[in-house]
């Protein structure tokens, strides 16, 4: 079992209906979900704030299927992680650099909770489209897949009745 990390663009992806419906994108994310069976999906508490935040009305229904399906767990900034998060913010500042290219300052101390739920969890990879989060997570060994990086689900065999 291992224990793996989904941020915002792959929560996004995976709960709003209105970005469902896209083909190739839905199949590679149901093939995701399907091969990832015995693992543990984290959820930080910092992703699941951004996809609710598009949410609407549906935040409820979106929070009863992460809590309720065994898959799932959602990861609080705890202490742990504020530890990590700052040692990064500081090593970055002593650097001369603490936004490391990214758009803006605080996006930067938001993907890095997001980095540093990843590490206190234990997980090995980060589901992003996020080119940061890929940055800082590559940076603290985490191997963080695109969604272009996912395999394409193998190709249904037509049984005898497809004809």
């Amino acid at each position: 079992m291992a224990v793996v990390v989904f941020d915002t663009s792959f929560l996004i992806l995976l709960l709003d209906p209105r970005v469902k419906g896209v083909g190739k994108v839905d199949a590679k994310l149901l093939h995701l979900i399907a091969t990832l069976d015995k693992d543990v999906v984290v959820i930080p508490t910092p992703a699941l704030s951004e996809t609710l935040i598009r949410a609407g009305d549906a935040a409820p229904q979106y929070l009863e299927f992460l809590s309720k399906t065994p898959h799932f767990r959602i990861a609080s900034f705890g202490p742990r992680a504020a530890v990590e998060a700052a040692a990064r913010h500081r090593e970055a500042l002593l650097a001369g650099d603490k936004r490391e290219g990214s758009e803006s300052w605080a996006k930067v101390k938001f993907d890095r909770q997001i980095i540093a739920i990843a590490k206190v969890e234990g997980a090995e990879r980060i589901y992003s489209n996020d080119a940061d989060i890929h940055r800082f997570g590559q940076a603290e060994g985490l191997q963080v897949i695109r969604l272009e990086d996912l395999e394409d689900p193998p190709a249904r065999t037509p049984d005898l009745f497809d004809q």
